[in-house]
């Protein structure tokens, strides 16, 4: 334990201890959050059509997380020459709202609390799924905090629509969010991206989006268009949500997922957007969504999971000063 510099303190490798995200703080006291971010999980995967398994999603990414958690100095980008997650920003770890059994209302309410706490605290809150469906509790959670602070427009990325009103009853299912969402009257607008293929909306879904406001582009439509011209397409200096379907990216790359779609984005092409947006407004709250770990013996998926979210919160508290 003694030495000087680097060497002082404990080594703490990335399989050493308990895999809080980032091995960051664990705070249990959820009216007790001190930090500037606050990570919260959401293991709640009743509302899949398909695979489940995406209860699990929360524990792989954080597990994943600790490969990029070595080291005492930030995260030094030689490209950007900038250091991210330094020392000034704090993030804890207030771990997995409860879930229960096939409760649908119950689970989604336990996560609402999970993130009102952490908006109340003034923490920007980042939510690890789980199916799609925990987007409708993150968003209910903000209709106090919008009261406050304004609308927030809504940024998805994803292969599917999730624009559907109502089916046989579901209406908090994984493909009923973005419905829910633009529903609410402080949700100001979205633009959904990498939306492809044989898709979980009908004709009727594209257009009820459309007429109520939503920008939908495919992953061609975002190439074709490159990150500046997508980022000019998305209200500047706004409030925003963000919420990243994992199988929004190609299942090459990331096939740990309920409902895996080809043709999907890479890894750079998210990237560059997220940073973009975070330079031109406010993002004030995330949720990334539907890692199945079960189906990805590579661990790859959590891991492009637990990288995007460290970079993105990265660029945000970097572009905040």
């Amino acid at each position: 334990m003694s030495g000087h510099g680097y060497e002082s303190g404990r080594l703490n490798l990335p399989f050493v201890g308990i895999s809080t995200f980032g091995k960051k703080e664990y705070v249990s006291d959820w009216d007790n959050i001190d930090a500037d971010v606050a990570i919260l999980g959401a293991p709640f995967d009743f509302g899949c059509q398909f695979r489940p398994g995406a209860r699990f999603g929360p524990r792989a990414v954080r597990e994943a997380s600790t490969l990029f958690s070595f080291g005492h100095a930030g995260a030094y980008d030689h490209e950007d020459d900038t250091t991210y997650l330094g020392e000034d920003v704090r993030i804890v770890d207030i771990g997995d709202a409860d879930i229960i059994h096939t409760k649908t209302d119950e689970s989604h309410a336990n996560i609402k609390l999970g993130v009102e706490k952490i908006l109340s605290s003034g923490a920007l809150p980042v939510v690890i799924g789980g199916d799609h469906s925990i987007n409708i509790p993150c968003i209910d959670a903000f209709e106090a905090d919008c009261a406050r602070n304004g609308p927030i427009h809504i940024v998805q990325i994803d292969a599917h629509l999730d624009f559907v009103d109502v089916r046989h009853g579901v209406t908090q299912g994984h493909g009923n969010p973005m419905r829910r969402a633009i529903e609410k009257g402080y949700v100001s607008g979205m633009t959904q991206l990498g939306i492809r293929n044989v898709s979980s909306t009908t004709r009727e879904g594209y257009e009820d989006a459309r007429s109520r406001g939503t920008d939908i582009l495919s992953v061609r439509q975002v190439r074709k268009l490159g990150p500046e011209e997508v980022l000019k397409r998305i209200p500047e200096k706004a409030r925003y949500y963000v919420t990243i379907d994992i199988d929004g990216f190609c299942p090459s790359i990331a096939p740990g997922t309920g409902t895996p779609s080809h043709g999907g984005f890479l890894y750079y092409e998210v990237l560059e957007i997220l940073q973009g947006l975070s330079e031109q407004g406010d993002v004030v709250g995330m949720d990334l969504v539907e890692v199945a770990p079960a189906y990805d013996p590579t661990e790859s998926t959590q891991i492009l999971a637990a990288q995007l979210l460290l970079n993105f919160v990265g660029f945000i508290f970097h572009n905040r000063k």
